[in-house]
């Protein structure tokens, strides 16, 4: 069997506004959190977060962050690229409520990873359609940022 190779794809800056709190619900504490924009650049994406989507968090025992982000990217050629990450972040009690309070916490002192789908109908992107990605990263202020690798 041949390792999966790691190829840096772009970075992304997702914009966030306030949370939707939803409380505590059977599967565990539920909120929104609305993408309202942000960046995106490297050697094989650039362009800019349409203000569409959301990330629909779920909290479970434990601290885990279930993330299930849903939004779009808009190329700087024009073409649109549906994005689907899901993933988790873990952090201590001390770590989570820090980020809580907008403090910026070092991502190496808590584990957020996600896997990423793209999809597009543009030719010049076909290629997305049969990639996976893998990111890194975390929230800094009312951002996160995202260090995104194609899985080769």
């Amino acid at each position: 069997m041949m390792t999966p190779q790691l190829e840096h794809a772009c970075d992304i800056t997702v914009e966030l506004s306030r949370p939707h709190e939803m409380g505590e619900s059977p599967t565990g504490t539920r909120r929104i959190i609305p993408i309202v924009g942000g960046t995106v650049s490297g050697p094989l994406l650039n362009g800019r977060l349409l203000h569409v989507g959301a990330d629909w968090q779920t909290v479970l025992a434990g601290g885990i962050a279930d993330l299930d982000a849903r939004y779009a990217i808009e190329t700087t050629d024009g073409a649109v690229i549906e994005v689907v990450s899901q993933g988790i972040r873990h952090a201590s009690a001390e770590v989570a409520a820090r980020i809580a309070a907008g403090e910026v916490v070092p991502p190496s002192d808590y584990y957020m990873r996600t896997f990423i789908r793209l999809e597009t109908g543009h030719p010049g992107y076909d290629w997305v359609n049969r990639t996976l990605f893998l990111s890194l990263g975390g929230k800094v202020g009312s951002t996160v940022k995202l260090s995104v690798y194609r899985v080769g």
